[in-house]
């Protein structure tokens, strides 16, 4: 008799962005298929990377998964047609990737007894529901070391810590394209700096901006690739819109080209807000043997933190020019064994095999409790 295999449904909100999105893609992509059979649901089918989630061959539900919670006399009704949902499928774990701090997704799967695990990818713990959705879930997956501390010390039967991951075989160092290096107009003698992020306030995108325009030098060039159609960033165009140094290349599924073209990757994310859990962009430029520099704040301390040196404190525009001027003028071999050093953290400690590993190895002891009850 053919052993059954583990259903796994991975629910997201969307594909808009590949953040989480890579992180759902990889495990659904290299999960060991004689022992998980994964599955994806989320709100709708739009968005640039959905198409390569779905390039995947997995069955993909487009279904709310989640419930508002007003009308209040509206909401167990909801709740029982999710139940009903993941019931139908026969679904044995639930794995969330929703950002939020919603408990009718975990209130679901509770009512139709299925295994649901989320993943606590950003820094936030204001609202009320979180200890909730906390105590709903069968595990937690708490991205950084500091979320153990900050928001789960009395729960810590319930969470466990796997860093995130990236595929360090499709990031690696790359040859930077001329073409693509004449169409931003970038010289040779340019140092170009980038940073990777869809344009938020609390991304600081406009602490490296100052910071270059303080040192007063037409030779630094910055690229800022992101979604860069909000109001802050159409603030930050309309600000910098006869600073040449500075594009705004938009959006872009493959940001690997944009990396290659950079000698320094910067990531200058506030303290404050959602602030950052294991952030990937710094991790795909660290592959790619890119020296990144960041705020010294949760998350980013993580992926930095045999690299003291290359932090400064959020928000400091001051702090953050030094910054660039030393590793502006980095001798050549201290930078290179720096890039290698910055390569060989994400392959050891963020790879894609002991990332597998960890999730497969819960999903397994998950059902193997079920299985000595």
């Amino acid at each position: 008799m053919t052993r059954k295999r583990i259903r796994i449904l991975y629910t997201i909100p969307n594909f808009n962005t590949a953040g989480s999105g890579k992180s759902v893609y990889d495990l659904v992509k290299n999960l060991d298929r004689t022992l998980f059979e994964p599955e994806v649901c989320c709100f709708h089918g739009r968005g640039a990377f959905f198409k390569e989630v779905e390039a995947l061959g997995v069955k993909i539900h487009i279904f709310p998964f989640t419930a508002a919670y007003r009308p209040p006399y509206r909401f167990l009704s909801k709740i029982l047609k999710i139940r009903a949902f993941f019931k139908s499928h026969d679904f044995d774990i639930i794995h969330s990737w929703h950002w939020s701090s919603d408990i009718s997704e975990p209130l679901a799967a509770k009512l139709a007894g299925i295994h649901y695990v989320y993943t606590k990818k950003a820094m936030g713990w204001k609202s009320r529901f979180w200890k909730l959705r906390t105590k709903l879930s069968t595990k937690v997956i708490a991205v950084n070391e500091d979320m153990m501390t900050d928001y789960f010390s009395n729960m810590l039967d319930k969470v466990v810590n796997f860093p995130l991951a990236i595929d360090v075989e499709h990031y690696q160092p790359k040859v930077a394209s001329e073409t693509i290096r004449r169409q931003l107009n970038l010289k040779p003698d340019d140092f170009v700096i980038i940073s990777v992020a869809n344009l938020v306030e609390v991304k600081g995108i406009e602490v490296l901006l100052e910071a270059v325009n303080s040192l007063n030098n037409p030779n630094l060039k910055v690229l800022i690739v992101g979604d860069d159609s909000g109001v802050y960033a159409q603030k930050l165009r309309t600000k910098y819109l006869n600073k040449h140094q500075f594009q705004f290349i938009g959006k872009q599924l493959d940001v690997r080209p944009y990396l290659a073209l950079s000698d320094l990757f910067v990531i200058p994310t506030k303290n404050e807000g959602r602030r950052e859990g294991i952030p990937n962009a710094p991790l795909e430029a660290m592959a790619m043997e890119r020296i990144v520099l960041g705020s010294n704040i949760t998350g980013i301390r993580d992926v930095l933190e045999p690299f003291p040196e290359c932090m400064f404190q959020a928000g400091d525009i001051i702090g953050l020019a030094e910054k660039l001027e030393i590793f502006r003028n980095l001798p050549d071999i201290e930078r290179l064994n720096l890039k290698q050093a910055m390569r060989n953290r994400v392959v050891d400690t963020f790879s894609i095999k002991d990332f597998l590993k960890n999730h497969q190895s819960l999903y397994l002891k998950l059902l193997k409790k079920d299985n000595e009850v």
